[in-house]
C-alpha cells in the first residue's frame, strides 16, 4: 500500500496511518526521533486532499514558529496560518499551527469568536507532546482539550515514551472517540551509553558490559574535601576533546545551569573544532543574519560561534538562539551547551548528546532526574539518515555513584500523572454554556478522575493495614470472657485507685509532720481509697498477666483508629477533589460577585476570557479603577509586576519605581490581601503575583530607552528581560480584547503594546 512519501514507513507508522485512514483517533507513543512527526503529516496530506482542515498543536510558542516555517516551505504559505498567544496568521488556512492554550480557548469560544465557526471543517487536530500532560503549571490545557474537542474531530496525539500509554488511550475512548494506541520502543537510530569517568581523563568508557550491567573499569568519582590545592583538569574540554577525537560530534552537552553553559562554552572555544572551509561559511551565514538582526553584533558570545561552540538557554535573546539552531542544523556548530529546555521537541539534530549530571537543583533541593527526563534528553542523540548510531555520554560526578547511572539509563519511563485543576476561568466558561450538573459531568471526565484508581492505590493499600490491625486487636480472646470495654473500664478504676492511693499517702505524712490527727474528711478518703482498691480487685484483670499486653494493645488501637478516620477523610477528598475544588472557586466567584444563580454576571464574563496566573486578580485590578489615569510606560509598569514570578528575595530591583507606579502597586497589594483572605476561606490556593523587579525597565524602554542601556541596568540575562517584556504585552493584549475593560485602559494598552514592541522584543 501506498502512503504517498518518498521513503517505505516504519510497521508503526503505518498502524498508526491505517488508523486515521480508518476514521479513528490515535495515540503514538514513541521515544524521541522515532518518526512520529510523519504521522502528523499524513493527517496534513488527507486533508489538502479531501479539502478539509487540520490543526497542529505545539506546548510551545518556539515549536509553532517552525512547524509553521517547516509547513509553510512544504506546502506553501497560502495554505498555513499560526496562531500564538501574540501572532495571528491566516487563521482560515487549511493547516492552521497553534499552541494547545491557543486551542483550548477556541473550544471555549472565548476571544475567537463561536466555536463552530473556529471549528469550521475541522477534521484533525494533532496534539504534538501530550506527554507536556504531566507539566505541573499547563497540564490541564491539554486534559480540557481532549475533553471538549467535538467527537467528529479525530485527535492525533503524539507523545514521547510514557508508562501509561493505554491508560490514556483508554480515557481519551472514553471521553472522545474510539482511539486507538500505537505504542512502540523502535528507535530509527539506536543509542550507545558512555561514562566519562575523570580519573581516566583520555577516553571515554562504555556505561555497560556485554550482559548489562555496569562495566567493572568505571571507578566512581572521589569526593573533593577543603579547598583544592591543585588547579583541577577542565572535565568538559576532556570530554568534547574525546568526542572530537572519536568523530562523535555534533554534540548537545546538557547542563542545569544557564552559567555552567557559558562559561563551558568558553573553555572549549580553543578547542579547534571546526575547519577553515566551515569558519568561511559560520561567517557568511551570520554576517546575512546580522543584517536582519544589527543589534546582535555587539553579543558577547559572537566569537565563540567561529569556533564552533555556542551555548542556548532561557537568559538569551530569542533571535541569538535562532541564528544558533541554523548554524547547529548545518553541522556547523559543533558543540551547544544546553540546559533542558532544549530537549522539548526543538530541531536541533546531533550526534551525541552528554548529560552532565543525573540530579538538578530545584527550587525544594537536589533531586534525581526522572526516567522520562532523561529519556527526552539522551533522545536527542543520533540523526535519522545520517547516523547509525547515537552517543550519549553521562559525566561522572561525586553526587552520584555509577550504578544510580546505570538503574536511571535502564530504567522505563515515568507514568503521564494528572495536572487538572478547574480554575476561575473554567468554572465560569464551564457555568456560561452548561449548568451545575452538566459541569460536573465534564470535570468527572477529567483523566485525573479517571486515573484516580492508581492515585488512590497507596491510601486505600494503608486503609487495608489499618482495618486489619483494627481487627486483630479487636479479636483478643479472654479467658473470662471480658471485652475491651471491660477492660478500659477496670483501667480506669485502677488509675483512680492509684492516683487517690499516692494522694492518701502524701496527707498521712503531712499530718504525722505536724503531729496533728487525721480529720474526718481524710479517714473518709481514706475508705473510699480501700473501697476503690476492693473493686479493683474484684475484675479478673487484676491478677492477669496479659493486662499489660491488652491495655498496649488498645493505646495503639486507638492511634489506629484516630488515623483511619483521618485517612477516611483523605480518601473521600481525593474522590472528589476536583469537583471540590470546582466548587470552591465557584465561592469565591460567588462572593465577589462574578457568579450569580450559577451564570457569568456581565463582569465574569471578563474573568472568563482573561489567560493568566490569578484571572480573577487581574480582573479585581482592572474593576478597582486604579488603572484609568496611567500613561503607556506607567501601565506596562504596573502589569509587568503582576505578570512576572516572585523571584528569591536577593533579586530586588536597585531602579527606583516612579511614583505613580509605586502608588498603584500598594493598592494592588491591598486587593491582594482581600482575595487571600477569601480564597483562604474558601480552601482556594491560586498564586498572585506582584513583582515590581522588570518594572522600572520596562517603563525606561516604553519611554524610548536603547536596549543596551536596558541591559546594563540588571544583571538578568537578555532572554529572561524580552520573556518578561513579551508576557507583559501579552497581558496588555488582553485587556484590549476582553469585556468591559474601561475605554481609556484599552487606548493606553494598544500604545504601550506598540512601544514595547520593537527589536529586539518582537523577534520569535
Amino acid at each position: 500500500m501506498s502512503y504517498g512519501f518518498p521513503f517505505e514507513l516504519d510497521d508503526f507508522q503505518k498502524d498508526a496511518v491505517n488508523y486515521i485512514d480508518e476514521g479513528k483517533s490515535v495515540v503514538v507513543c514513541a521515544p524521541t526521533g522515532a518518526g512520529k512527526t510523519v504521522i502528523a503529516e499524513h493527517a496534513v496530506h488527507k486533508a489538502l486532499e479531501n479539502g478539509t482542515r487540520v490543526f497542529y498543536t505545539t506546548p510551545l510558542k518556539a515549536l509553532s514558529n517552525q512547524k509553521f516555517n517547516d509547513f509553510g516551505t512544504k506546502y506553501g504559505y497560502d495554505k498555513v496560518g499560526l496562531l500564538t498567544g501574540d501572532t495571528s496568521i491566516n487563521r482560515g488556512g487549511q493547516i492552521v499551527v497553534m499552541t494547545t492554550e491557543v486551542f483550548r480557548n477556541m473550544l471555549y469560544g472565548t476571544n475567537f469568536g463561536d466555536v463552530a465557526d473556529n471549528l469550521k471543517n475541522v477534521k484533525y487536530v494533532v496534539l504534538d507532546e501530550v506527554h507536556y500532560m504531566n507539566d505541573e503549571e499547563r497540564g490541564t490545557v491539554w486534559e480540557e482539550s481532549i475533553i471538549y474537542c467535538p467527537v467528529n474531530i479525530q485527535i492525533i496525539a503524539l507523545s514521547a515514551t510514557v508508562q501509561n500509554a493505554q491508560e490514556l488511550t483508554d480515557w481519551i475512548n472514553t471521553v472522545h472517540s474510539e482511539t486507538k494506541l500505537v505504542n512502540t520502543d523502535f528507535r530509527p537510530v539506536p543509542l550507545r551509553f558512555y561514562y566519562f569517568d575523570s580519573s581516566q581523563p583520555n577516553r571515554i568508557l562504555p556505561l555497560l558490559s556485554p550482559g548489562g550491567g555496569l562495566n567493572k573499569k568505571i571507578q566512581p568519582e572521589k569526593k573533593q574535601f577543603g579547598r583544592k590545592k591543585t588547579p583541577q583538569r577542565s572535565v568538559v574540554k576532556d570530554i568534547i576533546r574525546n568526542l572530537h577525537d572519536q568523530n562523535m560530534l555534533p554534540a548537545i552537552y546538557f547542563t542545569f545551569s544557564r552559567k555552567k553553559c557559558d562559561e563551558q562554552m568558553e573553555r572549549c572555544a580553543n578547542l579547534c573544532l571546526v575547519t577553515p572551509d566551515e569558519q568561511r561559511q559560520i561567517k557568511e551565514i551570520v554576517d546575512e543574519y546580522l543584517i536582519d538582526n544589527y543589534y546582535l553584533a555587539k553579543n558577547k558570545h559572537l566569537d565563540y560561534l567561529y569556533c564552533g561552540v555556542a551555548s542556548h538557554h532561557a537568559g538569551l535573546l530569542p533571535a541569538w538562539k535562532v541564528l544558533v539552531e541554523k548554524l547547529f542544523q548545518k553541522g556547523l556548530i559543533k558543540v551547544v551547551f544546553a540546559t533542558e529546555t532544549l530537549a522539548a521537541g526543538i530541531n536541533m539534530p546531533a550526534r551525541s548528546t552528554v548529560i552532565s549530571s543525573i540530579s538538578k537543583r530545584t527550587d525544594s533541593g537536589h533531586r534525581m532526574l526522572t526516567a522520562s527526563e532523561f529519556l527526552q534528553m539522551s533522545g536527542r542523540a543520533g540523526r535519522r539518515g545520517m547516523d547509525e548510531v547515537g552517543y550519549v555520554t553521562i559525566v561522572g560526578t561525586p553526587f552520584q555513584s555509577p550504578d544510580e547511572v546505570r538503574d536511571l539509563v535502564l530504567s522505563d519511563a515515568n507514568p503521564l500523572e494528572s495536572r487538572f485543576t478547574p480554575r476561575y476561568s473554567m468554572v465560569l466558561n464551564l457555568l456560561q454554556r452548561f449548568n451545575l450538573d452538566e459541569a460536573k459531568q465534564l470535570i468527572l471526565k477529567s483523566f485525573g478522575y479517571f486515573s484516580s484508581s492508581s492515585r488512590l492505590t497507596p491510601l486505600l493499600e494503608q486503609k487495608e493495614h489499618f482495618v486489619s490491625n483494627i481487627e486483630r486487636i479487636n479479636d483478643f480472646k479472654c479467658y473470662k470472657k471480658l471485652t475491651t470495654k471491660d477492660l478500659i473500664e477496670y483501667n480506669k478504676v485502677r488509675s483512680i485507685y492509684v492516683q487517690n492511693r499516692e494522694t492518701f499517702k502524701k496527707i498521712k505524712k503531712q499530718e504525722a509532720k505536724a503531729k496533728r490527727a487525721l480529720t474526718e474528711d481524710a479517714i473518709k478518703f481514706g475508705e473510699e481509697t480501700k473501697a476503690m482498691l476492693h473493686k479493683m480487685q474484684s475484675f479478673p484483670c487484676d491478677a492477669c498477666k496479659l493486662y499489660k499486653k491488652h491495655m498496649k494493645d488498645i493505646e495503639i488501637l486507638e492511634r489506629y483508629t484516630s488515623r483511619l478516620n483521618k485517612l477516611d477523610k483523605e480518601i473521600e477528598k481525593q474522590k472528589d477533589i476536583f469537583w471540590n475544588n470546582f466548587l470552591a472557586n465557584r465561592a469565591v466567584l460567588v462572593e465577589f460577585g462574578y457568579l450569580k444563580d450559577d451564570y457569568p454576571t456581565e463582569i465574569g464574563k471578563t474573568v472568563s476570557q482573561i489567560r493568566a496566573e490569578n484571572e480573577l486578580f487581574l480582573s479585581e485590578i482592572i474593576f478597582s479603577d486604579i488603572l484609568n489615569e496611567l500613561s503607556p510606560a506607567e501601565l506596562a509598569s504596573v502589569i509587568c509586576a503582576v505578570t512576572t514570578e516572585e523571584l528569591r528575595t536577593e533579586n530586588y530591583s536597585v531602579l527606583p519605581l516612579s511614583h505613580k507606579v509605586r502608588k498603584v502597586i500598594n493598592k494592588i497589594r491591598d486587593i491582594r490581601k482581600k482575595i487571600d483572605r477569601v480564597q483562604k476561606e474558601h480552601g482556594v490556593e491560586t498564586v498572585m503575583n506582584i513583582n515590581p523587579y522588570y518594572s522600572a525597565l520596562i517603563e525606561m524602554w516604553v519611554n524610548g530607552a536603547e536596549w543596551d542601556s536596558i541591559v546594563n541596568e540588571t544583571d538578568k540575562g537578555e532572554g529572561d528581560i524580552v520573556r518578561v517584556f513579551k508576557r507583559t504585552i501579552d497581558v496588555l493584549r488582553q485587556l484590549c480584547t476582553v469585556d468591559n475593560v474601561p475605554q481609556e485602559v484599552v487606548f493606553t494598552a494598544r500604545e504601550a503594546i506598540d512601544l514595547i514592541n520593537r527589536e529586539p522584543i518582537d523577534v520569535d
